[in-house]
């Protein structure tokens, strides 16, 4: 854990900071009650009400200090932390309507599925801010749009889009990115699930444990590069004017050539994460859901320092086809939504595929790069078996010159084959593997691909 100079964690800074925000809430909360059944208060408005001033370097004074956030961008922010903080706050909002039996209208509010408490809602912000104002109410709009810092940093939302809901019908959500800074002060690192369809990759290799064409090496490179002066380029030089944010590049070749791993190994040296794009949830039948999926990622990887690694990505990324049908039709426009949040993303984007042949060529055109990954030649395969083995006992027999020139496999076949040598010594109980193990290993991976030795 990171400590503060004053040896005060992160987490008791943020919560000294949100007890005196809650506080505040509570305050601003009980004032508007007041001024709507006509109660004599301590304040005449609820903007009179002082809004806390914080004097520590918490997450949570530096996000307002940064950002600039005034009243009524407090307010919101506070509410949507509320019930994950002190849902206690929002009890007031439980208040029934005697002659309807009902809470009031103007309060908003959600029920949970699990949890008990009141969930504020945009019309809980617009009650609160804007009380009975019409202008006031019409104007905190603007807080809910794309251009605002709140959803342009994915701070917060408010889905305005709820068919013929009014506006200010749903939920107001903290992402979860922002609810771990603002709580416990440590970065969010999303965990796989139906909304983020995405797993982090890691790796234990390093750049001498990837073997490949010294040309392909300094393809790659330019991507390394970019990683590291994208910010000396576009502020520094002052090229944003000419140039898009971000970086697409295309990695295409034969299977277990070293894509993934050389992804991987990007993010590892810029201390970067990976996250590997589940296409298998991300792709669906129902018209909007694809889109859909791939803006939750993307949302969510917006202004974060990640590499998003689409693997196949020719199952998602395909070409167009000629129109016939509405289903062409739709196809199509999935094609054009897919490449406009690709083009705009301003992290990096790596597409691998085996069969460049199949990417739609708007996509090829837009790449920074386009890297091919061949097979490996003999003296690469070559470097990849005595890698792949050097932790490994070894009986005299094993010759990886022989195995190098008369096999031509990748080298993702080749841990393949490390694998089956392993598990065969030891079922024999031997704790050396012979060069028996490793040709039974190749003539498996080849029957993978229907080849015969």
């Amino acid at each position: 854990m990171i400590y503060h100079p004053m040896n005060i964690s992160p987490l008791e800074l943020n919560a000294k900071s949100l007890e005196a925000e809650m506080n505040w809430l509570l305050m601003v909360i009980k004032t508007r009650m007041d001024l709507r059944f006509n109660q004599n208060g301590k304040y005449n408005n609820v903007y009179d009400v002082p809004m806390p001033v914080f004097e520590e370097a918490s997450f949570y004074a530096r996000i307002i200090k940064h950002c600039s956030l005034g009243f009524r961008e407090r307010i919101i922010l506070a509410l949507s932390i509320a019930p994950h903080v002190k849902p206690q706050v929002l009890d007031r909002f439980f208040l029934k309507n005697k002659l309807y039996d009902r809470i009031y209208t103007e309060f908003g509010g959600l029920k949970g599925r699990y949890h008990s408490g009141f969930l504020p809602t945009g019309e809980t912000a617009a009650f609160l801010i804007a009380g009975s104002d019409i202008q006031e109410r019409i104007s905190l709009v603007d807080l809910f749009k794309p251009e605002h810092l709140f959803y342009r940093n994915n701070i917060l939302k408010l889905d305005l889009k709820q068919g013929n809901e009014p506006l200010f019908s749903s939920g107001l959500e903290i992402s979860e990115e922002y609810l771990s800074f603002l709580t416990s002060g440590a970065a969010y690192k999303p965990d796989f699930s139906t909304s983020f369809p995405a797993k982090r990759l890691s790796t234990k290799l390093d750049w001498t444990d990837l073997v490949l064409d010294p040309n392909v090496l300094g393809e790659v490179s330019e991507v390394s590069a970019w990683l590291e002066h994208q910010s000396t380029i576009m502020d520094t030089w002052g090229l944003s004017r000419q140039l898009k944010r971000g970086y697409r590049s295309l990695f295409y070749g034969p299977p277990g050539t070293g894509k993934t791993l050389t992804a991987c190994l990007l993010g590892k040296q810029m201390g970067l994460d990976v996250y590997r794009v589940d296409l298998s949830q991300v792709v669906s039948k129902f018209i909007g859901e694809t889109e859909k999926n791939m803006a939750n990622i993307f949302d969510q990887a917006e202004n974060k320092n990640w590499i998003l690694f689409f693997d196949e990505a020719d199952a998602l990324f395909g070409k167009r086809t000629a129109t016939s049908d509405s289903k062409d039709r739709h196809a199509n426009q999935e094609v054009a939504y897919l490449l406009q949040r690709v083009e705009d993303f301003a992290g990096v984007v790596i597409l691998a595929t085996n069969l460049k042949a199949n990417m739609d060529i708007a996509f090829t055109r837009r790449f920074q790069s386009i890297i091919y990954f061949p097979a490996p030649n003999v003296e690469q395969r070559f470097q990849l078996w005595e890698n792949s083995f050097r932790n490994v006992k070894k009986d005299k027999d094993v010759d990886f010159s022989i195995v190098a020139n008369d096999h031509k496999i990748t080298g993702g076949s080749i841990i393949n084959v490390l694998r089956y040598c392993s598990l065969n010594a030891l079922r024999r109980g031997s704790d050396s593997v012979c060069m028996e193990d490793i040709t039974d290993g190749i003539k498996k991976e080849l029957r993978k691909e229907g080849k015969t030795m």
